[in-house]
């Protein structure tokens, strides 16, 4: 049977079935959504742009393979920073914004932080992009997280008060890639948190917390604007050694850990985009 047309087609029923893949054997359905496979994500780390410069055209043509218009892409520009941001309208002007860094620090190629969180964002765009969603997602890369969470700021500062409440959530990807998906504690809220680990238990997605201290991301500037956000990391204990250093190189990604970070963010937007917006503003 082919499958009904997309404007029939709701974010969530569609994805139940295409999540069906990620659960055990004997509850699996035919999925009904292109899910990016774990090989299709490796192959992303075949060549990683190491220079700075390069990113931001890096992160569009990323964004363009995964089936964005060009006249869909778009750079916020501000005062200091660009955002790349691509926005998938719902039904409502409800929205949740699904963002990565693209920057990188001057050492190492930045494949680790924050290629990875690239692409899972740009895929996670690939699969969300057949659905009609009810609230409006926003995709954005944001820049110069390297240099105070200059994008992410940005953004939020430029949400009209009035508009506030209007944001249900925020899921930020910042250095997949070594280990299991992890949520950062201290940059998230903690009804966000509670979720991810819920979400994680139901698809038995491994899933673990991991404070990072003195550290922040760009989930930072939007749960002290009152938008429940949360980041997600893969990082082992030998991350901070690789972060910010000449060994942030494409050979130390693990695509299962990029995948995986990529299932269980496909899997919270789902259900966040048919909960009430009020849902995660519990804390």
């Amino acid at each position: 049977m082919p499958p009904a047309p997309r404007s029939r087609r709701s974010l969530l029923a569609g994805l139940c079935l295409a999540l069906a893949a990620t659960m055990p054997a004997t509850a699996q359905q035919a999925p009904t959504a292109t899910l990016s496979t774990e090989a299709e994500i490796a192959a992303e780390f075949a060549s990683v742009p190491c220079d700075n410069s390069a990113r931001l055209d890096a992160t569009r043509a990323l964004f363009e393979r995964m089936g964005a218009p060009a006249d869909a892409i778009r750079i916020d520009h501000h005062d200091d920073v660009d955002n790349l941001v691509v926005v998938k309208p719902g039904t409502s002007t409800e929205t949740l914004v699904i963002g990565a860094h693209y920057d990188k620090v001057a050492k190492g190629c930045g494949a680790i932080d924050n290629w990875t969180g690239v692409v899972a964002l740009a895929h996670l765009y690939r699969t969300l992009r057949q659905f009609a969603p009810a609230k409006t997602l926003v995709f954005v890369a944001f820049g110069r997280e390297e240099r105070g969470l200059v994008g992410s700021r940005a953004m939020t500062a430029a949400i009209p008060d009035d508009r506030v409440a209007s944001y249900c959530a925020m899921v930020n990807l910042d250095s997949l890639g070594l280990a299991a998906p992890q949520v950062a504690d201290n940059m998230s809220s903690k009804a966000m948190v509670a979720f991810a680990e819920s979400v994680a238990k139901e698809l038995q997605v491994p899933f673990g917390h991991a404070r990072i201290g003195g550290a922040n991301s760009d989930s930072t500037p939007f749960v002290k604007r009152g938008i429940p956000a949360l980041t997600l990391h893969g990082l082992d204990s030998n991350g901070l050694r690789v972060l910010h250093s000449p060994r942030d190189q494409a050979e130390r990604v693990n695509a299962t850990s990029v995948y995986l970070g990529y299932r269980l963010a496909l899997a919270m937007l789902a259900r966040l985009d048919q909960a009430p917006c009020t849902a995660q503003r519990g804390d």
